[in-house]
C-alpha cells in the first residue's frame, strides 16, 4: 500500500544505475511507475523483470523525442528524473546534450503533461565555477529545473556505489587487469606545493569523498515525492563516513574474490589524467580510457557535506560503506 505524495510517478534514465534502483524503491513503496526506456530487452534484463504485474510499465522511446515523453508523462502525478553521463564520447554522448539538453526536454513534456511534482538528480560538487565540464553542465541542468516554475527538489549524491554501479566496475576491471592501466590501480591525487622555504618537493595528496549506497539515494527520492517540505529544496547526500581514494579502491579490491590484493595503488596526479583524457579524446581515442577529462578534476577535490537537513526532511540514514561494501560483496 503507498503511502502519502503521487502515486504514478515517472522515471527517465530507467535502467541507468540510479534509475533502476529508483524504480524498485518506488514500486517497493506502492507507486506505480512508468520508465523511459530505449530497449524493451534491455529494459527488461535491467529492471530485474519488473513489468506490469509489479506496478511498471515500459515507455520505449527517448528523450529527445516529444512525443516519447509525452507516452511517458500522460497520466503521471510526478516524475524523477534521473539520466546522467559521468562522462562525454562526442559527438552523441555530450555533457551537454544528457545534462541540460535532456533536462530541458523533460522539462518541458513535464508542463505541457500538466506534471507539477520534479525531482530532479544531481550531483554534489556542482557549482557554475566547478573545474569540470561535467559539474558545469550539472549546474546548468539545476539552473533550468530552478526556474522551471514547477514544484521541484533537487538530490546532489556524493559518490554512488553499489555492486551494479559504473564505479564499482570501474575498479574491478583495474583489479582484474582487465582494463589500462593493467598492472596497478590508479587514483588522481591533487598536487600540494610546499610553501615552505627551503621549499620541499611537491606530494600527491587523495581527495575525502563520503560514498553514499544507491539505495539509500533512491530511498531519498521516494521520500522526497511525500513531504511537502521538500518542495524547492536542495539536499546533499553523502555516507556516514569521510574516506580517501585509496581507503575506498582499496575496500572494494580485498571484497573482490579470487583477485590479486597485493596489486598496489598508486596515485596520478589530476591534472595528467585530465590531459592523458583529452589527448585521447581529441585522437579519437577516448574509448580506450575508463575515465574522461573531467573525472581526474572532481576526483582531486573533496566529495564532503553535511545532511542534516536531508536527516530532518526525509529521515536520510545513510548505511556506512564498509557494511554495505561486506554485504554485497559476493556480487561484485
Amino acid at each position: 500500500m503507498s503511502g502519502p505524495g503521487p502515486k504514478t510517478i515517472a522515471v527517465t534514465g530507467a535502467t541507468g544505475f540510479v534509475g533502476r534502483h529508483m524504480c524498485r524503491a518506488l514500486i517497493a513503496g506502492g507507486r506505480r511507475v512508468r520508465a523511459l526506456v530505449r530497449d524493451r530487452d534491455k529494459s527488461r534484463d535491467a529492471l530485474g523483470g519488473l513489468g506490469p504485474d509489479q506496478g511498471l510499465t515500459a515507455v520505449i522511446g527517448d528523450v529527445f523525442n516529444p512525443s516519447a515523453v509525452k507516452r511517458l508523462l500522460t497520466g503521471c502525478d510526478a516524475v524523477v528524473h534521473t539520466i546522467g553521463i559521468r562522462r562525454e564520447l562526442p559527438p552523441e554522448v555530450t555533457f551537454a546534450r544528457h545534462h541540460p539538453g535532456a533536462t530541458r526536454a523533460v522539462l518541458d513534456g513535464a508542463r505541457s503533461a500538466g506534471v507539477r511534482r520534479f525531482v530532479h538528480i544531481s550531483a554534489l560538487g556542482t557549482r557554475a565555477d566547478a573545474p569540470s565540464a561535467y559539474h558545469r553542465s550539472k549546474f546548468e541542468s539545476e539552473g533550468l529545473v530552478r526556474a522551471s516554475g514547477l514544484e521541484w527538489t533537487i538530490l546532489r549524491p556524493s559518490l554512488i556505489h553499489g555492486p551494479d554501479g559504473e564505479f564499482v566496475r570501474m575498479v574491478k576491471g583495474w583489479v582484474l587487469g582487465r582494463s589500462a592501466p593493467w598492472f596497478f590501480i590508479p587514483y588522481f591525487a591533487r598536487v600540494e606545493v610546499s610553501r615552505s622555504f627551503p621549499p620541499r618537493p611537491p606530494r600527491l595528496e587523495s581527495a575525502l569523498v563520503q560514498p553514499v549506497h544507491v539505495d539509500d539515494v533512491a530511498a531519498a527520492g521516494v521520500r522526497a515525492l511525500e513531504m511537502p517540505e521538500a518542495v524547492g529544496e536542495v539536499y546533499p547526500l553523502t555516507g556516514p563516513e569521510s574516506l580517501d581514494w585509496p581507503e575506498v579502491i582499496g575496500a572494494i579490491r580485498d571484497a573482490m574474490h579470487l583477485t590479486d590484493r597485493r596489486k598496489r595503488l598508486l596515485p596520478m596526479p589530476g591534472p595528467v589524467g585530465f590531459a592523458v583524457a583529452s589527448v585521447a579524446g581529441a585522437l579519437g581515442l577516448g574509448a580506450l580510457l575508463d575515465f574522461g577529462p573531467s573525472e581526474p578534476l572532481m576526483a582531486t577535490e573533496d566529495q564532503m557535506a553535511r545532511t542534516d537537513k536531508a536527516g530532518a526532511h526525509l529521515g536520510f540514514r545513510p548505511r556506512r560503506f564498509h557494511d554495505s561494501l561486506r554485504a554485497y560483496a559476493p556480487s561484485i
